[in-house]
């Protein structure tokens, strides 16, 4: 049984989130406006390929034939029925992760009274974007977006910039990625996929997140980069161990 905890899962996760981005660029297309279909089957690729060594799609059986692992109606993703059939005449793949943009449209005009109704803690979509625009965020504005983030209000990644040791004796659930200051310029490539959505940063207190958030600023690399101005010291939400 894979263990979607470990960390050879969660390496896994990550470079199947890469090949997923990789895919949409490649074909024009674009991920499903619901976030909670994209996750699932990008865990489900994930696991595949832990297990058989492929990307099968998680939707369709896979079998043992003579020594192999094989998938029923050949589905591998990206798959061809994908992308001779269904998206070219359905607007989307069989199991939802990747759409036409034409179709990422129409879905969210179908459900925008859905999402307009939607809010975390009283906060509208909009009035969330408005705190994810900021360049500084406090404690509390990160408890809300990471609330909003689950319910698919919002999207962005959250970066820790400590040390391993740190991580290791706490972290901000949620965090995605440990991006090391003493090897920062190494650790940052698992970053680059993602330099065209909001990166938000922390570390202890907020000065060495600060120091980081000026040198990506700076770069021009990255679309926005937040700071947690008082990093996890100040932070009042759940920290994981």
């Amino acid at each position: 049984m894979v263990d979607i905890n470990s960390k050879e899962f969660q390496e896994e996760f990550r470079k199947t989130e890469e090949f997923a981005n990789k895919v949409i660029k490649q074909f024009n297309w674009t991920f499903h406006p619901d976030n909670q279909v994209v996750e699932r089957i990008l865990m489900g690729l994930t696991n595949n390929k832990l297990k058989y060594g492929k990307r099968f799609c998680p939707c369709f059986l896979v079998e043992e034939r003579d020594g192999k692992y094989v998938s029923v109606d050949n589905r591998i993703c990206p798959c061809k029925p994908a992308i001779e059939k269904e998206i070219p005449e359905d607007g989307v793949c069989h199991c939802g992760i990747f759409c036409s943009p034409e179709f990422a449209e129409n879905y969210k005009n179908e459900h925008k009274t859905e999402q307009k109704e939607e809010s975390v803690d009283g906060f509208t979509k909009d009035e969330l974007e408005l705190i994810l625009s900021k360049e500084q965020l406090t404690g509390e504005e990160l408890v809300l977006l990471l609330k909003a983030r689950e319910k698919g209000l919002v999207d962005f990644k959250l970066v820790d910039i400590r040390e391993p040791f740190e991580w290791q004796m706490g972290r901000i659930k949620g965090a995605d990625f440990l991006v090391p200051t003493s090897n920062f310029y190494n650790e940052l490539q698992k970053v680059m996929p993602y330099k065209d959505m909001p990166i938000i940063i922390y570390c202890h207190v907020g000065s060495r997140s600060a120091y980081v958030h000026n040198i990506l600023k700076q770069s021009g690399e990255f679309k926005h980069v937040i700071n947690l101005t008082h990093g996890i010291a100040g932070y009042p939400g759940e920290i994981e161990r």
